[in-house]
């Protein structure tokens, strides 16, 4: 069963939910200092939310019926029979208890003010209901945009917040924020447009409502205006030569490939993303003194 459990946490996703949490920490302490501990723990906050995000997601898609034959993404325990939907259960709630402790945590020794638990509250609900429950928001299309809140602004912007206990709305902060959402928003697109099949007359996803080709050109423009947010700082020119090569490969294969071809492109933007923010949060805190 623990092999089984590891498997359906989806560890390859974690840098997604590490990255924007890592850019406002990196940004906070750079500008107004902050406790590491308080960081370490909206990081350990994060990665819990995005683990009980992929498990919620496996059950939903299982119980839905996505998890069949037709998948073109790779299975996972339950369709592999390892674990039963009454084990998966125990382990969201498990995993949701964590996410709540964490973020008290997190809020007690940063000394947040208590309307940041009903933020925490919000991204435990929006983890949960992408693809479970009565009413899954995925099944509507929605996920793009509470990616783009949750990964993005909530992620950059709330751990700058928790960490700097305070919150300057400027283009070095509101950058970032932006550009961390366009990017996860296309990792669940190229996602969508990978499943596309397998979606068809169980969910309506952005790729399914504008076609192929049409998602194509988003993913292009996710991946494009999130670069160029992190890139319009003069001084981050320099790390134009690193991480982009990658996200070259990335929209090559998103117009190649499609269906099960595509399911390297998913990890290799993660990838990309990850290493992409991990500079500019380096190259940002050797500017303002980190």
């Amino acid at each position: 069963m623990t092999k089984a459990l590891i498997k359906s946490m989806r560890l390859r996703t974690l840098p997604l939910s590490l990255a924007g949490v890592v850019c406002g920490g990196a940004l906070a302490m750079g500008r107004h200092g902050g406790s590491d501990w308080v960081w370490v723990l909206v990081m350990l906050t994060a990665c819990s939310l995005q683990v009980l995000s992929n498990l919620s997601n496996e059950l939903g898609d299982h119980l839905s019926g996505v998890d069949g034959e037709g998948r073109e993404g790779p299975n996972y325990s339950m369709a592999d029979g390892g674990l039963t939907v009454k084990q998966m259960w125990k382990a969201i709630n498990g995993t949701a208890v964590f996410c709540a402790l964490s973020g008290l945590a997190m809020v007690w020794l940063s000394g947040s003010p208590w309307w940041l638990l009903l933020l925490g509250a919000a991204a435990i609900w929006a983890a949960t209901h992408y693809t479970l429950g009565k009413n899954p928001y995925g099944n509507k299309g929605l996920g793009d945009l509470f990616v783009f809140i949750f990964f993005g602004l909530v992620s950059v912007l709330g751990s700058y917040f928790v960490v700097a206990q305070t919150l300057d709305f400027d283009e070095l902060l509101l950058c970032p924020a932006v550009g961390m959402g366009l990017l996860s928003v296309a990792v669940l697109n190229v996602n969508n447009i990978r499943d596309m099949e397998s979606d068809r007359g169980i969910r309506k996803t952005v790729p399914l409502r504008i076609g192929r080709r049409a998602a194509q050109w988003y993913q292009t423009f996710l991946v494009v205006g999130g670069l160029v947010c992190f890139y319009w700082y003069p001084v981050t020119v320099l790390l134009w030569g690193l991480p982009i090569p990658l996200f070259v490969w990335h929209l090559y294969g998103v117009w190649r490939y499609k269906g099960r071809q595509l399911d390297f492109m998913l990890p290799l933007l993660v990838i990309s993303t990850f290493l992409m923010v991990l500079f500019f949060s380096m190259w940002m805190g050797v500017i303002h003194g980190v």
